[in-house]
């Protein structure tokens, strides 16, 4: 998928979505997601967040017609919500701001400049559970990235004595595991991907309901590195959230070859967050073939086994990881030089999980027996340069 979010940010209009997706289609992309900054009164983070209407002043054709176009594209159409929030500039909380959780007597605590709904509340959500089906229901959506922007402060509701306040927050987490079981049953066809600020509910609590978890949202590659290592110990790869973004990173400035972010981002989910209006024909050609090779690797990746080559503490110089697939006929091994020395020798691995006696095919360069990439292993050679990655096809031929 590409999401537009790191490309537009809030300055969302239907000319600059729909190049970012005619591109998409182009480089074999197969969904468009469209971030915050959709609907009306959402020109930054100040307001808008719990009304979920169409903003056609960006979107002159409504939403569906955006739809109609991506469809007619050859992708399929994903959006984000935050639905457990609102802001203060609402319909929604000038209506009910007893439905925001905030403490009698006291200043609310805001984050991003929101507050939390009242999940506890009966009223609250049914109107979530509305709003979204509604959505759903008069939209092709496919997807749907439910985000969660700040924590919860203020634990207070409105609707309970305060002999009972000490059960708001388990309820509120019943009533949100209700909502996602009700829109799950009622649209099966919707894959859900929760989201937290980045990884902050990444949890088998919530992965019973969305399937896949934005892991962090830090999206430079070597950042996500460590971040990825330490998920994997809980969750597999299909179900960690990974983009390739723009270089230099938007969070820390850093620069990398967009083959590095490429191998980083395949050991999850896999998709895109960036402009690709911007980038050079190189690039584009990288992404293209990109988006190939995972298709091809995503079983091995998603559904065998991983081994990790290196600890933590080898991460100031570099990180290898492999995953073979359950009848151990194929293997992707992959490294980032974290750090490259001058003068020191070439990083060197040893496979795990293959067949002894089998003979693999390493990316095409040479044919030899299992037993001799276990023990023997693997040396990566002339990974020179800013951040270098190379990742590795392994294929049983005998």
């Amino acid at each position: 998928l590409i999401n537009n979010w790191e490309a537009t940010y809030f300055d969302i209009t239907e000319e600059r979505v729909l190049a970012i997706a005619e591109k998409a289609k182009e480089l074999g992309i197969e969904m468009f997601v469209l971030d915050d900054g959709w609907f009306k009164n959402r020109n930054d983070d100040n307001a808008g967040l719990g009304d979920w209407v169409p903003d056609t002043e960006k979107l002159p054709d409504g939403l569906d017609g955006l739809i109609d176009k991506i469809n007619v594209l050859g992708l399929k159409f994903g959006l984000w919500i935050e639905p457990e929030m609102v802001s203060e500039d609402s319909d929604l909380y000038r209506a009910h701001p007893d439905w925001a959780m905030t403490a009698p007597n006291r200043a609310p605590m805001m984050a991003r400049n929101q507050l939390v709904l009242d999940l506890s509340r009966k009223e609250v959500h049914d109107y979530l559970f509305d709003k979204i089906s509604n959505l759903l229901e008069n939209y092709n959506i496919n997807y749907i990235k439910w985000d969660f922007n700040r924590p919860i402060s203020d634990v207070f509701s409105h609707s309970v004595p305060s002999s009972r306040q000490g059960e708001v927050q388990h309820r509120y987490y019943l009533s949100l595991y209700r909502l996602y079981d009700r829109l799950t049953r009622k649209f099966p066809n919707v894959l859900f991907e929760g989201c937290a600020g980045g990884g902050g509910r990444f949890d088998a609590g919530m992965l019973a309901y969305s399937p896949q978890i934005w892991c962090s949202d830090n999206t430079d590659p070597i950042s996500r590195l460590t971040i990825q290592y330490g998920t994997s110990f809980g969750y597999p790869a299909c179900t960690v959230g990974a983009h390739v973004s723009a270089s230099p990173n938007h969070q820390t400035g850093r620069k990398t070859p967009v083959n590095t972010r490429g191998v980083v981002a395949m050991s999850g989910t896999f998709g895109y967050e960036l402009d690709l209006t911007k980038l050079s024909a190189e690039d584009c050609a990288e992404i293209k073939q990109q988006v190939e090779r995972y298709k091809e690797l995503e079983p091995v990746i998603h559904g065998g086994k991983l081994y990790r080559l290196s600890k933590m503490s080898d991460a100031s110089h570099y990180m290898a990881w492999q995953y073979v697939s359950d009848d151990k006929s194929r293997a992707v091994l992959n490294i980032v030089v974290t750090n490259p020395l001058a003068n020191s020798a070439p990083v060197h691995v040893k496979l795990k999980g293959l067949l002894p006696d089998a003979v693999y095919s390493v990316d095409g360069e040479f044919e030899c027996r299992g037993a001799a990439l276990m023990s023997g292993g693997y040396t990566f050679k002339r990974l020179t340069g800013d951040y270098p990655a190379k990742q590795l096809d392994i294929i049983r031929v005998k």
